[in-house]
């Protein structure tokens, strides 16, 4: 058999009955098929006997047969049929990105619903080690309950010979993808995936509140921080998926139920021929099809735009969602939109009142001041003698936080939980915080650990009397702990950690008091029970501060 005898009809390794071809990539085809043992839609790609992908595509399915992330599609199969190299994939029906975009750009909480979704997923494979490798708006699903599924890990960059990926390639990916999905365009100079490409100004690229009015200003920063080159403003660039992650949770929550608005751009993209009520994504867009039940819509690849599109302007103005408790009771921050400026006008009457105000009182201070020394003056044998004012108590005064490390050691941990936004908790921004994983089930980590939290270095042995932290969510657990040995050796063992003070049940805020002033260079925050929110439990620390 070769790969030019697969034709519809055929069954290949007496068990997938080749139904229609999908795609055709450098001699490589991909095929609708049923699994005639289990009764189901698969799709199945073939190479041609002796392709020099063989291998490749063996070491792909392998790695994507590992992840357990439910929105990635599984490999189910892969061998060799009389010379002919074949692996068969997961059936989804659903829409894929590329052909929502088709009909304009997504609101801002679709748009980072979707992110944040495809994040989480590869936060959960980077963890391993692996990459897709291929994410794009044409590997991206959305299915018709709503739920995001992966198209392709790993084997669609074995089909194209891109290599395996990097953790870094996905993450750039990532912003692309959420960049597209709030203007409708590509953020690069040539055309891809049917969209026009971004406009650029000085040789930078426009951020999407410059291309698109009512782009929220947090997802537009989100976006900058992902492809800005540097970023603007001096912000720190997102490089991992588990920073995406946080970033995109503390924006639009973190349930996954899609957002209400997602049934509207469906039906939208519906209407204008753009989805079809069962599509399934593959790597190229092939010949015209009449294909027969289930009806296939085939993304494209970008190598044959569409009709370039007219000016980007605001179709669809975002919603603004109801304060989002997240099953904790704490308020998460809106998907902010542009306010309206007041005029010039205005602005001026309200300045002029205000010094106004300040001359009155500033002559009202003079004149009381001239009373009374007038007063102290006129007494008998008055001697004006001067007060001595005392010195504040300067046994509160905070401590300077030099750095602060993510903790969560093994065995039990992995030794990460969201480094990249451990400053979050000692910027002085309480709207910028810190997140550990989340953990399903139970409240206290899943059961799977004693604690996660983060390690603060003083710089220098101190005396601490107090850590104050400022928490998101209700129902937490923590201690301050310092090292039960050398204050100035922070272990790298949970077990090298002693308590010397503990609060249960937190709310907003929690103060930490030990019996007496310890002395230690290094504190560590350890969070052991974990709010509710969504479908899991998750801690969030916004700012932590030590006082003497």
């Amino acid at each position: 058999m070769s790969n030019q005898t697969v034709s519809p009809g055929a069954l290949l390794a007496g068990r997938y009955r080749i139904a229609e071809l999908l795609a055709e990539i450098d001699g490589a085809r991909v095929w609708r098929a049923v699994d005639e043992v289990l009764s189901r839609a698969v799709v199945v790609d073939v190479l041609p006997v002796g392709d020099p992908r063989t291998n490749m595509l063996f070491d792909a399915a392998r790695r994507a047969a590992a992840a357990a992330d439910p929105r990635f599609l599984r490999v189910l199969d892969c061998d060799l049929f009389e010379g002919v190299t074949y692996c068969v994939r997961e059936w989804a029906g659903g829409r894929p990105l590329e052909r929502m975009l088709s009909a304009g750009p997504l609101t801002g909480q679709q748009a980072g619903w979707l992110a944040r979704e495809v994040s989480e997923a590869l936060e959960n494979l980077h963890r391993t080690g692996h990459a897709h490798g291929s994410i794009s708006p044409a590997t991206v699903v959305v299915t018709d309950a709503g739920a995001i599924k992966v198209v392709g890990l790993a084997t669609e960059a074995a089909l194209r010979s891109t290599g395996p990926g990097t953790p870094e390639q996905d993450v750039r990916a990532l912003g692309e993808l959420l960049y597209s999905s709030l203007t409708g365009r590509w953020p690069s100079p040539a055309p891809a995936w049917g969209l026009q490409p971004a406009p650029v100004e000085h040789g930078r690229l426009l951020s999407p509140r410059q291309v698109r009015a009512g782009v929220p200003r947090s997802l537009d920063d989100i976006a900058d921080r992902l492809l800005g080159d540097p970023p603007r403003h001096h912000t720190a660039p997102i490089t991992s998926a588990a920073g995406l992650s946080a970033a995109l949770s503390g924006v639009v929550g973190s349930s996954h139920e899609p957002p209400s608005q997602m049934d509207e751009t469906v039906a939208i993209a519906r209407q204008n021929g753009s989805v079809d009520d069962a599509t399934q994504v593959v790597p190229q867009t092939p010949p015209a099809l009449d294909p027969t039940p289930p009806a296939v819509a085939v993304a494209s690849n970008g190598h044959t735009p569409r009709a370039a599109y007219g000016q980007v302007t605001e179709t669809r103005p975002v919603r603004r969602q109801q304060p989002n408790q997240n099953g904790n009771g704490r308020r998460r921050p809106p998907v902010d939109e542009p306010k309206p400026r007041g005029s010039w006008g205005g602005r001026i009457l309200i300045l002029l009142a205000i010094l106004a105000l300040l001359s009155v009182i500033a002559m009202a201070q003079f004149l009381v001041k001239g009373a009374i020394n007038k007063d102290q003056g006129s007494g008998n044998n008055a001697t004006e003698t001067p007060q001595a004012t005392a010195p504040e108590t300067p046994t509160s005064a905070n401590v300077k936080i030099v750095s602060g490390k993510d903790f969560d050691p093994p065995p039990d941990g992995n030794g990460e939980e969201h480094p990249e936004d451990v400053p979050n908790t000692f910027d002085g921004k309480p709207s910028t915080t810190w997140t550990t994983m989340s953990y399903k089930r139970r409240a206290d980590l899943g059961g799977t650990k004693d604690g996660v939290g983060i390690i603060y270095d003083l710089g220098q042995m101190t005396s601490v009397s107090q850590v104050t932290v400022t928490l998101v969510g209700d129902d937490t657990d923590l201690q301050l702990m310092v090292p039960k040995a050398d204050g100035n050796t922070s272990p790298t063992a949970a077990s090298g950690w002693k308590s010397v003070a503990a609060v249960e049940g937190a709310g907003e805020s929690a103060e930490l008091r030990p019996a007496a002033a310890v002395q230690s260079r290094y504190v560590l925050v350890w969070l052991t029970k974990l709010p509710k929110e969504g479908s899991g439990f998750r801690g969030e620390i916004s700012e932590v501060t030590v006082q003497r």
